[in-house]
């Protein structure tokens, strides 16, 4: 598996920031991969979707994800950048993974890889792709990330599964990173989700949760390590954070959540002052730093 910049037992905190796409402007996105990558965070992120999420209004605007990350990777010079996390249903993955390798390349092999098996039901309902039901959404979801690693890392791709079916399938270059960028699995469900981030995962997101909750989460994923005959450690794992008002309860949250064994916090900021509440945690980083 491919090591993380900063492994699991590295000391310290990583710090990242995400803006989603949506409710903003292409100035505000790029004011803040800017003073992210010049501040200091160890990581910035964007989403995939195609319609608005998190209100009953599906309608506001959004920007794609993974054309942006190309953006990043030229108007960023050290972060290391990523979506979190990509719908698997919205592409074929071998189109993701060559997708990816040229974000890799472009940023100098600064991505980082999240993915998920997606759930915005509406967005499948108005663009005809087939969502299914969960247990056919992690099938292909498990079929999606044997597809990528294999393509990222072998000659020549055969796969015929349920899903997907490739034929002596080539994928050149191959990624900068090897044998590839740090794959990110999104989700927690409990049974499929956390099992497919044992076995293929450098790193687990959660988003959200309070610590007990979290706590529980990374037990079940031990486990499953356990009956994969995976080292637990090799996993990272990691949370998203709202922002808010309180700056000192973003600090008190991250000290929690590395007292169990998370490794990354990654704070949510908003689109309406999206870069005033990245200079606000960026003046929190000496003393998150600190932390672990």
């Amino acid at each position: 598996m491919t090591s993380l910049a900063g492994s699991a037992a590295d000391a310290g905190l990583r710090i990242g920031i995400k803006l989603a796409p949506q409710h903003t402007t292409i100035d505000e996105l790029r004011g803040v991969w800017r003073l992210a990558d010049e501040a200091g965070f160890d990581s910035c992120w964007n989403f995939d979707h195609f319609a608005s999420i998190g209100s009953d209004d599906p309608s506001g605007d959004v920007f794609e994800g993974w054309t942006l990350l190309a953006a990043m990777a030229e108007g960023t010079k050290r972060i290391r950048i990523g979506c979190m996390v990509t719908g698997v249903t919205y592409r074929h993955p071998a189109v993701l993974a060559k997708m990816a390798v040229t974000v890799d390349h472009l940023s100098g092999g600064r991505l980082e890889f999240g993915i998920g098996a997606a759930w915005a039901e509406v967005e499948h309902t108005m663009l005809d792709i087939d969502l299914g039901s969960v247990r056919a959404r992690l099938d292909r979801f498990e079929e999606a990330c044997q597809v990528i690693r294999s393509l990222w890392t072998e000659p020549t791709t055969t796969f015929h599964g349920e899903y997907y079916h490739l034929t002596d399938a080539l994928a050149n270059p191959k990624p900068v990173q090897q044998p590839g960028p740090p794959l990110w699995i999104g989700g927690s469900g409990r049974k499929r989700t956390l099992r497919i981030t044992a076995k293929y995962a450098d790193a687990w997101n959660a988003a959200g949760g309070s610590v007990e909750e979290m706590a529980d989460l990374c037990g079940v994923l031990d486990q499953h390590c356990a009956d994969v005959g995976r080292d637990p450690a090799e996993i990272r794992r990691t949370v998203q954070i709202r922002v808010g008002d309180e700056l000192d309860t973003l600090v008190k949250s991250a000290e929690e959540y590395a007292g169990i064994g998370i490794g990354e916090v990654i704070y949510v900021v908003r689109g309406d002052d999206a870069v005033s509440q990245v200079e606000k945690v960026a003046g929190l980083l000496p003393r998150l730093r600190s932390i672990g």
